[in-house]
């Protein structure tokens, strides 16, 4: 059974896509960048354990809460389930698929055979929109092609996978709601929700004290590393290129706040999107300096990248201010 109605959403981000192919199914079509700033996905975490080979730098806020941020801002019904069963896992969504609904699923990355340099990422997002005896057809990103196909069985493994991030199986389905709110009064309440939750990171390795953090803690993950050259070239990549829009998340912010301008008229996300503007350019010489560090293995570059990192911690939290001052209601 392959749904031969389904309008692709072509995106760089994992969930967005995968929502957004969802969305456009019950006649819903916005952009990536508002789908993000619904989603109050802009965050940042550091996070560094023993069992890591090297540290994990991230820009968005946990996985499955900037779907769940969109249904709840957009008044839409999010059904999530999760099972441990794989027999189950695949009946129930072979179910949807005949009953003529697409279906988010997700996943661990490593296990999809489309995917040309594989790695495990236990919080990647697809929509499923078909199978047959041998595959699964989905949406992914536009760097994976938008339309794939992988087989059953590798469809299962990435179901299945544990690790960091991983779900039991997890899949979601959206519907409509009663009456979808106006454009010009969520982006308010979805930017000063997102700009509270910044503002008040609850430990210290997330949101701008995390960019500190990870400036602090920059020399020292340089120098013990036991293959700098690999870190920082790979931690390159996923900074600008694996699923970010760029600069970290900061792109799509940043248009999400133009459009949020456009929509209201207010000037408060007027100078919200010059000051991420700036941020997002300083994010993507971050990620340029990253990548020089994984080329030369040289320590050169780390007071410069230190001194950056200081500077943008202080410059989102002085545009995360601003747009705390929304007003909402």
């Amino acid at each position: 059974m392959i749904l031969s109605k389904i309008s692709p959403f072509l995106g760089a981000h994992c969930e967005t896509t995968a929502t957004g192919t969802l969305l456009k199914h019950i006649g819903m079509n916005l952009s990536e960048p508002m789908l993000f700033g619904l989603g109050e996905g802009l965050s940042f975490i550091f996070w560094n354990m023993k069992t890591m080979d090297f540290p994990f730098i991230g820009g968005r806020i946990k996985p499955d809460q900037l779907t769940e941020n969109i249904c709840k801002n957009l008044n839409l019904k999010l059904e999530i389930q999760e099972t441990a069963s794989k027999t189950k896992a695949w009946s129930s969504v072979c179910d949807l698929i005949d009953r003529g609904t697409p279906v988010g699923l997700k996943l661990d990355s490593f296990y999809l055979e489309y995917f040309s340099k594989p790695f495990h990422f236990a919080g990647h997002y697809v929509a499923l929109y078909g199978y047959d005896e041998l595959n699964a057809y989905l949406v992914d990103t536009k760097q994976q092609g938008t339309k794939a196909q992988t087989s059953l069985k590798s469809l299962e493994l990435a179901r299945s996978e544990k690790g960091p991030m991983a779900s039991k199986n997890l899949f979601y389905t959206i519907e409509a709601g009663k009456k979808t709110p106006e454009l010009s009064k969520i982006v308010r309440v979805a930017a000063k929700n997102n700009a509270r939750e910044y503002l008040h990171p609850p430990i210290t390795n997330v949101s701008y004290k995390g960019i500190k953090k990870l400036a602090s803690q920059l020399e020292k993950w340089f120098h013990s590393s036991s293959d700098p050259k690999r870190d920082f070239a790979t931690t390159a990549m996923m900074m600008e290129k694996a699923g970010t829009g760029g600069a970290i998340f900061r792109n799509l912010y940043r248009d999400f706040l133009l459009e949020a301008y456009e929509i209201t008229k207010d000037p408060i996300f007027q100078n919200a999107h010059k000051q991420f503007k700036e941020i997002a350019s300083h994010w993507t010489e971050i990620a340029s300096l990253f990548e020089s560090l994984g080329k030369t293995g040289e320590d050169r570059r780390l007071p410069q990248i230190k001194s950056l990192l200081n500077r943008i911690s202080d410059l989102e939290y002085e545009a995360m201010a601003g747009l705390l001052k929304l007003k909402v209601g």
